[in-house]
């Protein structure tokens, strides 16, 4: 499997790989053999805990173009990893922190030019999801990039096996003049999504009015001039129907 997951993040031999949560280095191993120090290539793995420091750094000792950062990733900027250099992520995420870790690197200034993750199989359908089946996570990930399910991973390539299926994910993020949407304000933009989808399976007349605190005739208006049924419902909706949303109703506080 680690295999196939460095193969899904498309490395080239100069690359800057930042890899979070290396474990033993069992997945460290065939990143940094597709790195070339020579071409630039290195490779930054950040892992929380310390007890595995020194078994990694024993077990990498020889290529000094791997290094070992001791942190929580959700705490250090990509720039303090990186340097401001352009970067990839490859990562297998603790479930539990999938969302967190997603958006600490998309949201950041220094965004990497790619993330390879493995989650949890129904989290990663969900990012590449499109309308009717929109969520709030896939318009948070599709806004800054184009996800793609590239396989799964059923529980029996786990000791022991997890209740849940696996599967990895590649986004390609962006890059400037791509992207799809361009708000006036990103803040106002992730603030009316949220609003659309706080009460699932109801229509965006009602969830934004309670969302976002406004009267209900003045957000029918508004989405009947971004030219959006106002009876629709968010999951239906697509990401270029919420940039037209955006500019219509503005940053809503």
């Amino acid at each position: 499997m680690p295999p196939r997951i460095a193969e899904a993040a498309h490395l080239e031999p100069g690359d800057t790989v930042v890899e979070v949560g290396p474990g033993l280095g069992v997945l460290t191993e065939e990143l940094a053999g597709r790195l070339d120090p020579v071409q630039g290539g290195r490779l930054i793995a950040v892992e929380l805990d310390n007890t595995l420091l020194p078994i990694l750094e024993k077990r990498f000792t020889d290529r000094p173009y791997v290094s070992f950062v001791h942190a929580d990733v959700l705490e250090v900027s990509p720039l303090e990893l990186t340097g401001g250099v352009d970067y990839k992520v490859v990562a297998n995420l603790p479930y539990y922190i999938t969302s967190a870790i997603l958006r600490h690197f998309l949201e950041a200034k220094e965004k990497p030019d790619s993330l390879t993750v493995m989650v949890q199989r129904e989290v990663a359908e969900r990012m590449a999801a499109g309308p009717p089946d929109m969520s709030l996570l896939a318009v948070a990930v599709q806004f800054y990039g184009r996800p793609k399910v590239v396989f799964r991973v059923p529980p029996g390539a786990f000791q022991p096996p997890p209740k849940v299926e696996s599967a990895v994910v590649h986004i390609e993020v962006y890059k400037q003049g791509e992207a799809p949407v361009v708000p006036r304000s990103e803040a106002g933009f992730f603030r009316i999504a949220q609003a659309g989808f706080g009460q699932k399976r109801k229509q965006l007349a009602n969830t934004l009015a309670s969302g976002l605190a406004l009267p209900k005739d003045e957000v029918i208006s508004s989405l009947r001039e971004a030219d959006i049924d106002p009876s629709r419902r968010a999951e239906t909706l697509s990401l270029h129907e919420w940039g037209q949303l955006e500019a219509v109703l503005g940053s809503p506080t």
